[in-house]
């Protein structure tokens, strides 16, 4: 007697579309259709028995989810982690994130019902915010900005820099490329340790687009060394008849005690620097964006200039934006700010029930800002092995690897995350622990 071919039995794809909770997803219909595909592929290689493939599909379609992109606890102590997606949102613009994703008077004046400036309320947000700005232009991007400002201020013409501040930012990117591709000539003066005012003046003439001051942001170059401050580029820039932009980078609109050597807005224009750059998703704490700030004529012209409509921020950015410089709790900033002895009691909470040793650990700000600055807390001390576990766990924990050891540090978990932290990290202990007992046992 013949036996039936066991690939007969694999559910149709109609039928396997029409299950409930297949059909009432909301999952696109190419989507549906490669998850059915999978499993049913999966069963014909034998892979898959037969009756195993419509509860897989019902699995793989509760599992899907909007986006690819996990949630990750930040246990590394870095604040501003470029890999995590930067700063943090607070609840106030995850909200006002929501409110726009749908149709907003992002463009309009509803009164009137006449077409109104975009982005109005999350400039004068940020001018309410930075006195010392005369006007304020949101980008996408603190590198939109800085293209913006030199392809607007010195296309065809010269960009006074010191050569300690050719930098190169994340992924590569190098600050001269960046600069050339706007059609803009560098002019680079001083040397890479020590830079001078005459240098500068020497370097100024009738070629000369603007005058640019970096913050170098993730390095620091320490014993001979000079540079121009600020206000003394601000008084050779009025003398010559030039532009003098300040790129900051980080992000502070005002001094910050925690991190005394990062410049901040307001003290830049205080200064007299005519036009300052910084991003939205560093130590200001909210999205990413370029943030503009300076005088009412240089902003103008900027805003003017055909390539702002390329790299102008969309409504979810400058509604998130809008709602960062407007609240109280931004997470940057409380977690910069976090409460060393509340950090403790957390960490050995966190390590009494786990059984592991609490150390003291230096956390970072992260994100090019106040490098080597330390933020002072703890964490606890796991294997190393545990780091991998924690990262692949439910939920995602991005521990820090250091000298063999794998450190939880809680300066960026929230603290109502704490017992999912406590979870994940038991449950990586344990994966740990059965792994090493399985390789002992096959030894054997």
């Amino acid at each position: 007697m013949s036996q039936v071919d066991p690939r007969r039995l694999i559910p149709r794809t109609d039928v396997l579309l029409a299950l409930p909770g297949v059909a009432e997803s909301g999952l696109s219909g190419h989507v549906v259709r490669e998850i059915v595909r999978t499993a049913q592929d999966r069963a014909r290689r034998g892979d898959l028995p037969p009756e195993q493939v419509e509860p897989t599909v019902l699995a793989a379609v509760r599992a899907q989810t909007a986006t690819s992109l996990r949630p990750v606890l930040n246990a590394t102590g870095v604040v501003v982690h470029t890999n995590l997606g930067r700063a943090p949102l607070s609840p106030s613009a995850v909200r006002a994130l929501v409110a726009a994703s749908g149709y907003v008077d992002v463009e309009l004046d509803l009164a009137t019902g006449a077409r109104s400036s975009r982005g109005a309320a999350a400039r004068a947000a940020l001018l309410a915010a930075c006195p010392a700005a005369e006007d304020a232009l949101i980008v996408n991007n603190g590198a939109g900005a800085l293209v913006l400002a030199t392809t607007a201020l010195a296309h065809d013409r010269e960009v006074v820099i010191s050569r300690g501040e050719l930098i190169e930012i994340g992924a590569g990117f190098r600050l001269p490329d960046l600069i050339a591709s706007t059609g803009s000539r560098l002019r680079e003066v001083g040397a890479t340790n020590r830079t001078h005012r005459h240098d500068y003046a020497d370097a100024i003439g009738a070629d000369t687009g603007c005058v640019l001051k970096v913050h170098p942001s993730n390095f620091r170059v320490e014993g001979f060394t000079s540079g121009v401050s600020v206000a003394d580029l601000a008084s050779l820039a009025a003398e010559q008849g030039t532009v003098l932009v300040a790129d900051l980078g980080s992000g502070l609109l005002y001094p910050e005690d925690v991190l005394p050597d990062e410049p901040d807005a307001t003290s830049a224009l205080t200064d007299g620097a005519d036009l300052v750059i910084m991003s939205g998703d560093k130590l200001l704490g909210g999205p990413q964006a370029g943030v503009l700030l300076g005088k009412a004529e240089v902003i103008q012209r900027l805003a003017k200039h055909p390539l702002a409509r390329a790299v102008r921020a969309d409504k979810l950015t400058l509604a998130a934006l809008e709602a960062t410089l407007t609240t109280e709790r931004v997470p940057v900033t409380e977690s910069i700010h976090a409460d060393r002895e509340r950090l403790r009691a957390r960490t050995e909470r966190l390590g009494a029930a786990l059984d592991v040793p609490v150390v003291e650990h230096g956390g970072r700000v992260g994100g090019g800002g106040a490098p080597g600055v330390p933020l002072p807390g703890f964490a606890v001390r796991l294997p190393e092995a545990a780091a991998e576990a924690l990262r692949r766990g439910e939920p995602a924990v991005l521990p820090r690897v250091r000298e063999g050891a794998c450190l939880v540090d809680l300066r960026c978990v929230p603290e109502d995350d704490d017992e999912r932290l406590t979870a994940a990290v038991r449950a990586a202990l344990s994966s740990i622990d059965s792994a090493a007992s399985t390789d002992s046992t096959n030894q054997r």
